[in-house]
């Protein structure tokens, strides 16, 4: 069982890289970067800034934390002595970074024993950072979150996202399509780590997605669970790439059996 004097430790490590890095991708972005001459060339520039995110990440945690392992969006991949397994994403949503959009930011996450038990979410453009212990309650800053009180499906406003696959990016057009005349409202934020940490926040009612990875999920999951929110994948199946889904609990209890009956889970 991990201690809480690992928690915090944990906690505070996740904090200053998550910090540094979105100081980086904030202050290295070229300020053209979205109108440069050349079709390769933004696209070159945003996994330059990616990578030296994760670098930069990966170099803290290894001063800090040497026996620790690392799963990385950019290729990391280390089991580590310690039980603690650090999960990074350096720059979740990529195309808003690109385009000068402010929903972006840098997601880590810590795992003991195989669950997650800190994470942290710096939206730098949006001036935010997120965290949550495992059982500890979730903060923006110094304020706690709580997901929105109950509200009927038709009320919801819900998020989503796409994906870069024609054929997959297809069939979710139908499942979104299935949904929209359901609920309020649906949203396309473009990260999926903040529109897990806007369910905490109370700035969606729900928010799913097929196709994440560990990284998109891992610290976003925890903060919306530790505000409240219910989350997880197919009945009976934590959150996962086939599907993640993330809501208050009213809201889970009616949107999973619709995204079930909807065949949100395949291609």
């Amino acid at each position: 069982m991990i201690s809480e004097e690992l928690k915090a430790e944990l906690l505070e490590v996740g904090m200053e890289a998550a910090r540094q890095a979105g100081v980086l991708l904030r202050d290295g972005r070229p300020a053209d970067l979205a109108v440069a001459a050349t079709k390769s060339s933004p696209i070159d520039v945003v996994t330059e800034m990616d990578i030296a995110a994760e670098k930069l990440i990966s170099g803290i945690l290894a001063e800090r934390r040497p026996e620790d392992g690392l799963l990385g969006e950019e290729g990391a991949d280390t089991p580590g002595t310690s039980g603690v397994r650090w999960v990074v994403d350096p720059l979740d949503g990529t195309v808003n970074y690109l385009y000068g959009l402010p929903s972006w930011g840098v997601s880590i996450a810590a795992e003991y024993g195989g669950e997650t038990v800190v994470g942290v979410v710096a939206a730098p453009m949006r001036g935010e950072v997120y965290h949550a212990v495992l059982g500890g309650g979730a903060w923006l800053g110094t304020a706690r979150l709580a997901c929105r009180s109950a509200a009927p499906l038709d009320q919801a406003l819900v998020g989503t996202g796409f994906a870069y696959v024609q054929t997959r990016r297809a069939h979710q057009a139908d499942v979104a399509q299935r949904i929209i005349p359901l609920v309020r409202d649906i949203r396309r934020g473009g990260s999926a780590a903040l529109d897990l940490c806007d369910v905490a926040a109370g700035r969606l009612d729900g928010y799913y997605e097929r196709g994440l990875n560990p990284w998109d999920l891992a610290a976003g999951d925890l903060i919306a669970r530790e505000a409240g929110a219910v989350t997880g994948g197919r009945p009976g199946e934590p959150a996962s790439g086939e599907l993640a889904l993330a809501a208050t609990p009213a809201v889970f209890a009616s949107l999973q059996p619709l995204l079930e009956e909807a065949g949100a889970w395949h291609d």
